[in-house]
């Protein structure tokens, strides 16, 4: 047991780093600070856990995010007391609400340093408020076998609740008295703590075990409900999703559709759509076939099954909304996902646990397609018909030909991290299906654009990936770039249309002033002399024919910036005049 008895202080954060080591904890994030002394020896001293180092914490905090997002396991993050863990606060928001785990351990000053002015002291109880899936004010280190024991026990209590019964942030604090750096042992001895007996036995970590998960059960289909799933006229909305499984979860999907004979709308966000061959009865364009007000009423639904978030899609939103059919929701967390609050039954099972079952749907309906299948089959071909031939011959750079771009050109399994506000729409409205295998992930819990390039990297350490943002997004998470991405690559694709391009799509673009310095809010920013400050690797895209070579072959380690430079006020106009026209049949 690779334990530290040079003080009170190693021993306990050693026994902690131990005891999330046993239960598979691989990645710790560390943040720089005096109080944390001890937690940043333990972890970056413990052979099995990869210790990183990272200045800022706020972008540590985003960091860890995308690392949780891409393993599916928790990821520690650890800072000093006071304001220091008030930056981890956006990270573990989007955590929480996109069911993401991270382990957050806050070092503190002592009780008896707390409210009376002492340095770097604030109240650190409950910092996150109701965020936390777990919370805990962990008792001063001890020497004391009981205490170790304790110790142990709520390391290991906060784990499982990181990602049970529902993935997200447990938050310890943990106190600290001096002396927090270690004290070397007198010649000839091998610690300094004083114990009457050994406090760690030899069988003190066996117990633990990694990768041990709790199961939801899979509930019965009720005769009550599962008629109503078997209609005629009835969709499956394949959602925002980052399932650890892609092939799995998109394969569920699929046998869920062929049993009942369902178009599956999928989202951009879901990797459905880079498994096209799975689903027969794939629908990529619902958002501009829904603009059809004709062809929207012939496509209204009895009913509805829900997999993953809902779609960014505001026209599927209303049109949901207009037709209140039957909606079930399929999840195993616990939480309300009907933001439209509607006729809903949340079943709480995942779609693979589903698909596994075969008495999932008692009498499933033959093979063949119905009217309303064909209906929706016959608008997907000819509306992706229109997208793909519009965009084909669309020379200028328009930004929402890079997303349907990437999907065609990236390289297979290429995770994608696809920044808020235009390009998670982008990615909507223009993402092509196929069988590229891609994975893309998004903050698509509070929507933000917070951490956007951290996140990114995050997902890209150990691997390459892509990052599809606009130059907002970017320019908030800079500090993202003092992280150099020593294992792995990224490509970041900026969208530079110099300001907020979603506001020019709102009812306040038409208001100016104050819409240009208050809402767009251009910073006018040289990216080249930026990536020079930051030794990042630039490239300016003056063409398409330039930008799909880009994605021949990914470099292999580092950051590139590939920057489109595009008009917003155009953009604008061509989404205001073209995305209602491709459904006109």
């Amino acid at each position: 047991m690779p334990l530290d008895f040079r003080t009170t202080n190693t021993l306990w954060a050693s026994v902690l780093a131990e005891t999330l080591a046993r239960l598979g904890l691989t990645t710790a994030v560390i943040c720089p600070g005096s109080r944390s002394t001890p937690l940043a020896i333990a972890f970056a001293q413990h052979p099995t856990i990869d210790a990183i180092p990272i200045l800022d914490e706020r972008s540590a905090s985003f960091f860890a995010l995308g690392i949780a997002k891409r393993t599916h396991r928790p990821v520690v993050l650890v800072c000093t007391s006071g304001t220091a863990g008030a930056n981890f606060y956006p990270a573990v928001i989007e955590a929480r609400e996109s069911r993401v785990s991270l382990m957050v351990l806050t070092a503190d000053r002592p009780p008896e340093l707390r409210h009376c002015n002492a340095g770097q002291a604030i109240d650190q109880q409950k910092l996150f408020g109701s965020y936390p899936n777990f919370y805990a004010e962990v008792a001063l280190p001890s020497a004391d076998g009981s205490m170790l024991a304790y110790w142990r026990q709520t390391i290991a209590q906060a784990w499982q609740r990181s990602h049970y019964p529902i993935a997200g942030v447990v938050h310890l604090n943990v106190p600290f008295r001096e002396p927090l750096s270690p004290i070397e042992p007198e010649k000839g001895t091998t610690r300094t703590v004083e114990v009457a007996a050994d406090p760690v036995p030899r069988d003190f970590f066996d117990h633990l075990q990694s990768g041990t998960t709790l199961v939801h059960p899979t509930p019965a289909l009720t005769a009550e409900w599962s008629t109503p799933l078997q209609a005629q006229r009835g969709i499956i909305i394949a959602g925002v999703a980052q399932p650890e499984n892609p092939t799995h979860y998109c394969r569920a999907i699929a046998w869920l559709s062929k049993t009942l004979n369902m178009p599956v709308l999928a989202e951009g966000l879901s990797p459905v759509r880079n498994y096209a061959s799975l689903n027969p009865y794939l629908i990529s364009t619902y958002d501009a076939i829904l603009r059809n007000a004709d062809l929207a009423e012939k496509l209204a639904p009895e009913v509805v099954i829900r997999i993953g978030d809902m779609p960014t899609s505001k026209e599927l939103r209303q049109w949901l909304i207009q037709h209140q059919p039957h909606h079930y929701v399929l999840d195993p967390s616990d939480r309300n996902l009907d933001p439209l609050h509607g006729k809903t039954i949340h079943l709480p099972l995942s779609i693979e646990s589903w698909a596994t079952e075969s008495w999932a749907v008692p009498d499933p309906l033959p093979l063949h397609k119905s009217g309303y299948l064909d209906l929706w089959l016959t608008a997907e071909s000819k509306t992706r018909c229109a997208i793909d031939q519009t965009l084909a011959c669309e020379e200028a750079l328009f930004e929402g030909k890079a997303a349907w771009l990437l999907s065609q050109y990236l390289p297979e399994k290429t995770p994608v991290f696809i920044s808020n506000s235009m390009p998670v729409r982008d990615v909507e409205s223009f993402w092509k299906p196929s069988d590229r295998a891609i994975q893309p992930f998004f903050n698509r819990g509070a929507n933000g654009i917070d951490g956007t390039l951290s996140t990114a990297l995050g997902i890209a350490h150990h691997q390459h990936a892509v990052l599809l943002t606009g130059d907002l997004a970017l320019l908030h998470d800079t500090n993202g770039f003092l992280l150099k991405l020593a294992h792995g690559h990224l490509t970041i694709v900026l969208i530079n249309n110099n300001g907020g391009g979603i506001f020019n799509m709102l009812p306040i673009s038409q208001f100016e002033p104050p819409f240009e310095e208050f809402f767009a809010t251009p910073q006018h920013i040289n990216f080249a002399s930026l990536c020079h400050t930051y030794g990042v690797h630039y490239e300016r895209i003056s063409t398409w024919e330039q930008f799909t070579q880009s994605f021949d072959l990914l470099p292999t380690g580092g950051i590139r910036v590939l920057e489109l430079k595009t008009d917003r006020y155009y953009d604008t106009q061509w989404r205001k005049n073209k995305l209602g026209t491709f459904a006109t049949f």
